[in-house]
């Protein structure tokens, strides 16, 4: 056995698998919906309490604070995979050490990273062409944020391990618990000190350290193959390289979509602080109708790595097919329900009607489209877990990020709207999803040959 299962954890490799899909799916979802709320309230307060250049800040931070962060993100996607292929062939000793390497690459990963942000932060915000009434409070939320990434790396890698084992409801309590905290922290720093986007930034900072902090004491206090020993941290170059070999692909593919995100702020710059500003609005209600195209991402990376591991090939196909319908369904729903809502949800960050104007530019186009992303992210999902990270990194790299790119520099110049930079989403999504579709098609009926396994090799 990998360890004695407590009443968190669930068993994918058995039993009714689309109640457990959705037993494991919900609590992703709610701590979605619970961060983005929380995330939300950090705009709300700038919009309705400070000026529109501070909201303006955080937004034109985000493209470029995910484009440093996310390539240790990708390593906690293999954390995930590893620790879910070992539960699965109960593989206790494996389970111990991925755990390990993971809880300490996070610390350290969240150490350079901190460096990385706060010496980038002003060049490359530059380099961006962030409007120059906006430039100084970026830099300030960027290296508050920054000083702040091993709590945030932590928090990240130790729910990776959660997850993998069935544990979706811990995580969810903690970051409620560290969300309120972050409420609370904001309108303190906000309204009575007057701090605006530092007061945002700090805030977010600490209540990131109490999530980190209570996810690790949940692992050390763990009584199966999960717990930590801090005496046992240590990096395990076996672990590591297949960390690597599954988890940097995908996070070296989540730079370059930061990338062409980037390419595609920089020209959302180019309109002014209030096109940022409601772009910004925009971006915060995008990630409530993404919520099932996340949450089905990670729980087929799960579902399709403890069944890997446990070869249960059958069950593999079956939990793609219902995450697919699953996070379609979701996508189409809460897409067309904010896009018919859309001023008014806009008005509740920024109640100027020029912000929400610039908003709904995006809003038509993305949110009445985004199935597309859902179906793009499942796919890629299902390959990661089954031990396939370089082919949909490739992929994704070509569809997405250098066609976007492609996108502005050519298209975009010879009808200079937002509403024709938008496009560029829906076309690439729909790309990506058919070319990633094929070659997931291909995998799974491998899935079914007796010689399949002789390929995978592990530590």
């Amino acid at each position: 056995m990998a360890g004695a299962k407590n009443k968190y954890q669930i068993d994918m490799c058995r039993g009714p698998l689309f109640s457990k899909i959705v037993v494991f799916s919900v609590p992703l979802m709610l701590s979605g919906i619970l961060q983005l709320l929380f995330n939300a309230a950090d705009l709300v307060v700038i919009g309705r309490y400070a000026p529109h250049e501070a909201m303006a800040a955080v937004g034109a931070t985000a493209s470029l604070t995910q484009l440093i962060v996310t390539v240790f993100m990708g390593l906690s996607v293999g954390t995930n995979v590893l620790v879910a292929n070992y539960y699965g062939a109960k593989n206790r000793k494996n389970i111990s050490r991925t755990v390990h390497t993971a809880i300490l690459l996070s610390l350290a990963g969240g150490a350079v990273l901190a460096i990385a942000g706060i010496v980038l932060a002003r060049p490359m915000l530059t380099l961006m062409g962030t409007p120059e009434n906006v430039l100084a409070k970026a830099c300030v939320y960027m290296w508050i944020y920054f000083a702040g990434m091993p709590c945030i790396m932590l928090y990240n890698f130790g729910s990776a391990v959660l997850r993998a084992v069935g544990d979706t409801r811990r995580p969810l309590i903690f970051l409620l618990l560290a969300g309120l905290v972050n409420v609370g922290l904001n309108l303190f720093f906000v309204l009575v000190f007057g701090m605006d986007v530092g007061g945002v930034a700090l805030a977010t900072v600490i209540a990131q350290g109490i999530a980190g902090y209570l996810v690790l004491k949940c692992l050390m206090n763990s009584r199966d193959a999960c717990r930590v020993k801090l005496r046992n941290l240590r990096i395990d170059p076996a672990i590591l390289k297949s960390m690597l070999w599954i988890g940097l692909p995908a996070g070296i593919q989540g730079a370059f979509f930061s990338l062409s995100n980037i390419t595609i702020q920089s020209s959302v710059n180019s309109f002014g602080s209030l096109a940022i500003a409601g772009n910004t609005a925009a971006i915060s209600l995008e990630g409530f109708v993404y919520i099932g195209s996340g949450a089905f991402h990670q729980t087929v990376v799960s579902f399709a790595g403890q069944n890997l591991g446990g070869r249960q090939y059958e069950r593999i196909r079956k939990s793609i097919i219902y995450c697919m319908l699953s996070a379609f369904c979701i996508c189409l729903a809460m897409g067309y329900g904010f896009f018919f809502a859309g001023k008014q949800l806009l008005a509740i960050y920024n109640p100027d009607p020029a912000v929400i104007s610039w908003g709904m530019l995006r809003i038509r186009i993305l949110f009445t489209t985004c199935f597309l992303c859902g179906a793009m992210d499942v796919i890629s999902g299902a390959l990661r877990g089954l031990e396939h990270s370089v082919m949909p990194a490739v992929v994704t790299l070509l569809g997405v990020c250098v066609l976007r790119i492609v996108w502005v520099y050519t298209v975009f110049p010879l009808h200079p709207t937002m509403g024709n930079l938008m496009l560029s989403y829906p076309i690439t999504w729909l790309i990506t999803a058919a070319a990633n579709g094929l070659y997931l098609y291909w995998i799974c009926k491998k899935l079914f040959h007796p010689g399949y396994r002789k390929g995978l090799s592990r530590p």
